[in-house]
């Protein structure tokens, strides 16, 4: 049973487009349904959350809005000093709720997902990608290969699976 889940943003959440104005600002087009699935996740009992390399006040505000219980921006896909890989940070979570990886669903689509992906499926857990991920992601034995395009619904694609899952488990 899924107990915790994370998502990359760029190409998960969103997109995957870089949005600048004619002022230079950097914009980002979130799909709301993708926010309502997370929210009845949690409300469900399960823990969500955003692990991230780049670090914005746009992907802050969208965290602080859907009222996700984890917001780690900055994190990386190799160890460097100071800096916690994805799957680093993921492992530290599940040893704060007592779970195991098995027991955490992770959304990437990129290379920088890979580690964190690949420990997921061995684990048992579910690794998913959005169609428009990377091939090399695409292509992770037991990823689970989603119908919705990032942005556009992938999200909310898993989490109304895992919430029949739960229900199916009452």
């Amino acid at each position: 049973m899924i107990k915790l889940f994370l998502t990359d943003v760029d190409g998960c959440l969103t997109d995957g487009g870089m949005y600048y104005g004619a002022s230079g600002e950097e914009m980002k087009r979130f799909c709301v349904y993708d926010g309502m699935g997370m929210a009845l996740l949690m409300k469900a009992g399960v823990k969500c959350g955003i692990l991230t390399s780049e670090t914005t006040e746009i992907v802050a505000r969208r965290a602080k809005k859907l009222q996700l219980d984890y917001l780690y921006m900055g994190v990386g896909s190799q160890v460097k000093q100071g800096v916690k890989t994805k799957l680093q940070v993921c492992e530290q979570i599940c040893g704060e709720l007592g779970i195991g990886l098995e027991e955490v669903c992770y959304v990437g689509d990129d290379i920088n997902d890979i580690d964190i992906l690949t420990a997921v499926a061995r684990a048992g857990g579910i690794a998913a990608c959005p169609p428009n991920a990377m091939l090399k992601v695409c292509a992770i034995p037991g990823i689970r290969l989603l119908e919705h395009r990032g942005g556009e619904g992938a999200i909310r694609e898993l989490c109304d699976e895992i919430l029949e899952g739960l229900k199916s488990s009452e």
